[in-house]
């Protein structure tokens, strides 16, 4: 019988069956030989083959529940104790071993009409070996019946109850091992662009203004100042430098911008953002127009915080990213159907309210870049962040990647 689909503490329970119908079958037999019946030997070979046919099954490896060899296996056991029960009255115990088999191994609906049939014929074998008749002659069949059938029922609804718990805390465990490796990666990316953002503000503008003052400097010289070549060299110098931390704020960009365009990146976001039943949508409007790597990674990075926010706390069915070209700005819009919230005066209520700091961090992306973050929500209603960026214009004002 099946040993695999529950757990070992079960294992103790099958040899206590085993034990029992073994148990009541030489009984039976003993009683037969001890008080002289004239089918003794009848019933005593009876009860042998009864027990080779149960041990043969109990071993079979292809008798496991809900299975046609199982149902065979039922079938030749319910035969051969109606054989030993015409001979032995005794035999008729051997029905409460059968009931815990009958609903173990067949599908329910087989189950309760075959323990039903099973009860029935311990009390006809009991009646007719003229035993006396009494309530507890019908009582017993059908109230051992009755309490086989709640054991076995409440028994498999707790193991199932057990399995859906089991598979819950392994689902968590995977989960928790998963926002583990992805906040261990969200850190290591926040590094990068930190990094990135620091070299590109500081390194790359200083190296760019020292180039740009090299080659006033080297036009205002005249052609044969002995000043002049190492004015050059510098600029050269300087230039080589310039390039070489550009390609190293290139290096530290984030990995979805390097292999397409932020809306490819945004796209591929959307496709592998996942949730209890949630789908995400990308959608571009306007004209696309080719951005400066600070507004790129400004735009992805809020769209990740806010889906992030809708997977863990919204309980969202559906949700869209769009991004908007306009004349003189780019807006990035992420819409959940989610439960909402109740943002309070301000914007740190809000945040408390999503439970993080994911907030703070896209304003604060959002004030860098001359930009405005604003929330919209309400209980039941869903969430709505939108990101406004200006797009820069060719004077240098704030927005411009002059490096």
């Amino acid at each position: 019988m099946d040993s695999r689909a529950h757990p070992p503490v079960t294992a103790a329970l099958r040899l206590c069956l085993h034990a029992l119908l073994i148990g009541l079958l030489a009984l039976a037999a003993v009683r037969a030989v001890g008080d002289g019946a004239p089918r003794a030997t009848a019933v005593v070979v009876v009860a042998c083959l009864m027990a080779a046919v149960y041990a043969a099954g109990a071993l079979a490896p292809a008798v496991q529940p809900r299975t046609r060899p199982a149902a065979l296996w039922m079938a030749a056991l319910g035969a051969v104790w109606l054989a030993l029960l015409a001979p032995s009255p005794d035999s008729l115990w051997v029905a409460f071993p059968l009931y815990f088999l009958q609903l173990h191994l067949l599908p329910t609906r087989w189950a309760l009409p075959a323990v039903a049939a099973t009860a029935l014929a311990a009390i006809a074998g009991f009646v007719l070996h003229g035993q006396a008749v009494n309530p507890g002659t019908f009582i017993g069949p059908l109230l051992g019946a009755a309490v086989a059938v709640a054991t076995v029922l409440g028994y498999e609804a707790l193991f199932r109850e057990s399995e859906r718990r089991r598979e819950l805390i392994e689902e968590l465990m995977s989960t928790r091992a998963e926002l583990a490796e992805a906040e261990r990666t969200a850190g290591t990316l926040a590094e990068r662009e930190r990094l990135a953002r620091e070299i590109h503000d500081t390194l790359a503008q200083g190296l760019s203004s020292i180039q740009l003052l090299l080659r006033a400097a080297e036009r205002t010289l005249p052609a044969d100042d002995p000043a002049t070549a190492h004015v050059r060299r510098a600029r050269e110098a300087a230039q080589e430098n310039l390039a070489e931390a550009r390609r190293f704020v290139r290096a530290l960009s984030p990995p979805d911008l390097e292999n397409g365009s932020l809306a490819a990146a945004l796209e591929r976001l959307s496709s592998r953002t996942t949730g209890p039943g949630l789908t995400v949508q990308c959608a571009v409007s306007g004209t696309p127009v080719e951005l400066p790597t600070p507004y790129e990674v400004a735009l992805l990075r809020t769209a990740q915080s806010a889906l992030a926010n809708t997977v863990r706390h919204a309980g969202a069915r559906r949700a869209e990213i769009t991004l908007s070209f306009m004349d003189t700005s780019v807006s990035l819009d992420v819409v959940d159907d989610g439960r909402g919230f109740a943002p309070g005066p301000g914007p740190v209520a809000a945040d408390r309210d999503t439970g993080g700091f994911g907030l703070p961090a896209m304003r604060a992306r959002a004030r860098s870049l001359g930009g405005t973050l604003s929330v919209e929500s309400a209980p039941g209603q869903g969430t709505a962040v939108a990101l406004t960026l200006p797009l820069p214009i060719p004077d240098g004002r704030p927005g411009q990647d002059a490096a």
